[in-house]
C-alpha cells in the first residue's frame, strides 16, 4: 500500500482522481457524472448525479456472501440481555422497522427523531430511515427535556421514536416523561410517537399519537421494503453539535460522500476488513456512534458491538471481557473512559484474553501523554489517537494503523488525513504559525467527502460560523488551538475558548491539565480561569484522584506538589490559585468537560462549597 504521505499528497493535488478511485468502495445505482462541484464555495457537492443508499451499502450488498455472518451484537450490562443478528436477520429487522415507519407516514425527506438508549432497535431505526430516504436525527437518550424540545422544533420530525427507559451509570432513567415534557414545550408537534416498551418502566400513552412498536412490528414480520435511491448530495441525517446555545446547530450530512468517506477511512485509517469485529463504545447520540458504531463497520461487512451500560459495570473489566468473548479486532473509545478506568489501577486488562485486539483507537478530546502511555502499558496493545469533529464525520488527523513508515508521537494524533488541507495559523492575522507556535487549526476548502454540507436549514450560520474567505480561498475553522512540528505532526491543545489570559499572557488550560495528569495520583483534571484583580485571570484546577491516592490521603501535600510542578514546567503564571479535589468531573454524554457550567458554579458558590457542588453536577 502507498504511504500515508503519498496518499495525502495525491488527495490534495488531484482530489477528483483520488476520490473517484475511493468511490469504488461502495455500490452506486446510478453512476455519478462529476466527482466534485465546488462552484458555489464554500458549499461542496461530491459525486454529483450518482444515486446510492446507505442501508443498501450497509446490509443488502452483503447478503449473498455474508448473510449468515453476525452483523450486530447488542449487549446490556444493565439488563444482562444479549442479542445477535446475522446480516440476513438484520435485513429482516430493518425491513420490518421500515414498514412500521411507512405505516406511520414517514416518506423520503421526512425527519424522524430517535430518542433511544443503546438498544438494537436504535440501529434498526437509523438504517430503516436510510432505507426509506428519510432523514434521522438522533438525540441522546435521557437528554434534558428543554434541549430535546429545541431539537424537535429545529428538525420538525413527523415521528419520534422512543422507549420507556434506559440507564445512566446504573440509574434507570424514564424516557417517556422527559419526552412528554419536551413535547409540551415544543412548538412543533410530531404526528406520531413510536414507543419501544422494554418492560422497565410503566408510562402513559397519549391516545391517537402514541403507538406500540412491538404491536405494529408483528403485523409487518415478513415485510420487504425497497431501498429509495438518493442523489449523492441529498441529506442522510441531522446531528446536533454538543454544547450549543440558542438555536441548536444541526450538522447536515450527505449520502454518497458520507458512505465513501466511511468506507475509505475504515480501510485506510483503521485497517479494517470484511469479517473483522469492531467495538465502538460511543452512544449513537454522538457522531462516533453514527460513523463507527453503525454505518462504518456494516458498510465494510464487519461485525459491530453495540453496548448499553457504563465501562465500570458490573466491574472495571467488563469491556475487556467483551473483547475476549466476541473476538474484537478494533476498539474505539474516548480518553475520558480510559481515565475513568485509570482511577482503579491497571489490573483490569489482565482479566481477559486480548489476543484478538489489534489496536485501541481514542478520540473525542485531546489525548494527554500520561494517559496514552498508561493505557498502552496496561493493554499491551497499540493505542492510536485520532482527531475529528461532529462536523467532519470521520478523522481529520490520524496515523493509519498500517503506516509503519511513520513514527508515532505521543500527544499528537499525527498527520492530516487524506483530503484535509490542514494548517495551524495565527488567530488574528491568519498567517501560518512557525513550528511549535500555538495557533488555530484550519482547513482550506474544499473539505473532503463526508464533511457537513451545511447546517440544517441555516446556511447563513454555516458560512458565518465556520468559514472565512482569504485571498479568494475559503477556509474552515475547527475552533481548536494546535501546534505543528517541523515534520508536520499536529498536536491539538483544546478549544480556542479554553484559553485564559493571565497578566497579558495566553495560557492553554490543556497544557496545565497535562502537567497534572502526569502525576501518578491524578486520574482526571480540569482547569478554568477565574477573575483576579491583579492579573485579570488566574487558573483554578479541579482534580479527581486515583483510588490509591484517595486511600493514601495527603490531599494538602498533593496540592502543593501539583502547584510546584506546574510552576516549574510552565512558569509561575500557570500556577493554579488553588486545587479543588472532587469525586468526578461533570461531562457531556460525549465525554467533554462542562467547563462553562463549572465556571457558572465557581461564580455563584463560595470556595469551601465548590467540591460539593461539582460532585453534585457530576452525579
Amino acid at each position: 500500500m502507498e504511504s500515508h504521505r503519498t496518499l495525502l499528497k495525491q488527495s490534495l493535488q488531484h482530489p477528483e482522481e483520488f476520490w473517484d478511485e475511493q468511490a469504488r468502495r461502495i455500490e452506486w445505482r446510478t453512476p455519478y457524472a462529476r466527482v466534485l462541484d465546488h462552484s458555489h464555495a464554500p458549499f461542496t457537492r461530491w459525486f454529483v448525479g450518482g444515486t446510492t443508499n446507505l442501508c443498501y451499502n450497509a446490509i443488502d450488498r452483503h447478503l449473498t456472501e455474508r448473510g449468515t455472518q453476525t452483523a450486530l451484537v447488542n449487549v446490556s450490562s444493565e439488563t444482562g440481555e444479549t442479542r445477535r443478528y446475522s446480516y440476513l436477520e438484520l435485513h429482516r429487522e430493518v425491513n420490518r422497522m421500515a414498514a412500521v415507519l411507512q405505516s406511520l407516514g414517514v416518506k423520503r425527506g421526512e425527519r424522524v427523531l430517535i430518542y433511544l438508549p443503546m438498544i438494537a432497535e436504535a440501529a434498526f431505526a437509523m438504517l430503516a430511515c436510510a432505507r426509506l430516504g428519510a432523514i434521522h436525527s438522533v438525540v441522546f437518550g435521557g437528554f434534558a427535556a428543554g434541549s430535546l424540545a429545541t431539537r424537535i422544533d429545529d428538525a420538525r420530525p413527523v415521528l419520534v421514536i422512543s422507549a420507556d427507559a434506559g440507564f445512566q451509570g446504573g440509574r434507570k432513567i424514564a424516557y417517556k416523561p422527559l419526552l412528554d415534557e419536551a413535547l409540551s414545550m415544543a412548538s412543533h408537534q410530531p404526528a406520531r410517537v413510536l414507543m419501544i416498551d422494554r418492560g422497565l418502566q410503566a408510562f402513559d400513552r397519549v391516545a391517537g399519537r402514541d403507538c406500540d412498536f412491538h404491536e405494529l412490528a408483528h403485523r409487518f414480520s415478513e415485510a420487504k421494503v425497497a431501498c429509495t435511491w438518493l442523489e449523492s448530495s441529498e441529506p442522510s441525517y441531522i446531528l446536533y453539535t454538543s454544547g450549543t446555545t440558542g438555536r441548536p446547530k444541526g450538522v447536515q450530512r450527505d449520502v454518497g460522500g458520507h458512505a465513501v468517506a466511511l468506507a475509505t477511512s475504515m480501510a485506510l485509517i483503521f485497517g479494517a476488513k470484511a469479517g473483522d469485529t469492531m467495538f465502538t463504545t460511543s452512544d449513537i447520540g454522538w457522531v462516533v456512534g453514527h460513523s463507527y458504531g453503525v454505518y462504518g463497520p456494516l458498510i465494510m461487512g464487519m461485525t459491530t458491538i453495540m453496548a448499553e451500560g457504563a465501562p465500570t459495570r458490573p466491574d472495571h473489566g467488563y469491556w475487556w471481557r467483551l473483547v475476549e468473548t466476541y473476538g474484537v479486532n478494533l476498539m474505539l473509545t474516548a480518553p475520558t473512559a480510559m481515565r475513568l478506568l485509570k482511577r482503579q489501577g491497571g489490573g483490569f486488562a489482565q482479566q481477559a484474553d486480548l489476543s484478538s485486539l489489534r489496536a485501541l483507537f481514542l478520540a473525542g478530546e485531546p489525548l494527554d501523554e500520561p494517559t496514552a502511555r498508561w493505557v498502552e502499558k496496561a493493554l499491551g496493545k497499540p493505542v492510536i489517537d485520532h482527531y475529528w469533529q461532529t462536523e467532519s464525520g470521520s478523522p481529520m488527523l490520524a496515523l493509519p494503523q498500517a503506516a509503519s513508515e511513520l513514527v508515532r508521537k505521543v500527544g499528537s494524533p499525527g498527520l492530516p488525513v487524506f483530503g484535509f488541507n490542514l494548517k495551524v495559523v495565527d488567530h488574528q492575522s491568519g498567517d501560518p504559525c512557525l513550528p511549535g507556535e500555538r495557533g488555530v487549526l484550519v482547513a482550506d476548502g474544499p473539505l473532503p467527502p463526508g464533511c457537513l454540507h451545511t447546517l440544517w436549514e441555516n446556511s447563513a450560520d454555516f458560512m458565518r460560523s465556520y468559514w472565512t474567505c482569504r485571498e479568494g480561498r475559503w477556509r474552515y475553522s475547527t475552533f481548536d488551538y494546535a501546534t505543528v512540528d517541523d515534520e508536520g505532526y499536529i498536536r491539538v491543545l483544546g478549544r480556542s475558548d479554553d484559553i485564559i489570559l493571565v497578566a497579558g499572557r495566553r495560557l492553554g488550560t490543556r497544557e496545565i491539565e497535562e502537567v497534572m495528569l502526569a502525576h501518578p495520583s491524578v486520574a482526571e483534571a480540569a482547569v478554568i480561569g477565574v477573575p483576579n484583580a491583579l492579573r485579570g485571570q488566574v487558573p483554578l484546577a479541579f482534580v479527581v484522584r486515583t483510588q490509591q491516592a484517595k486511600m493514601d490521603g495527603g490531599q494538602d501535600a498533593l496540592e502543593a506538589e501539583l502547584v510546584r510542578v506546574i510552576g516549574q514546567k510552565l512558569g509561575s503564571l500557570a500556577r493554579p490559585r488553588s486545587v479543588v479535589f472532587v469525586d468526578a468531573l461533570p461531562r457531556t454524554q460525549s465525554g467533554k468537560v462542562l467547563r462553562r457550567t463549572i465556571q457558572t458554579v465557581v461564580s455563584d458558590v463560595a470556595q469551601e462549597n465548590l467540591a460539593g457542588q461539582i460532585n453534585q453536577l457530576a452525579a
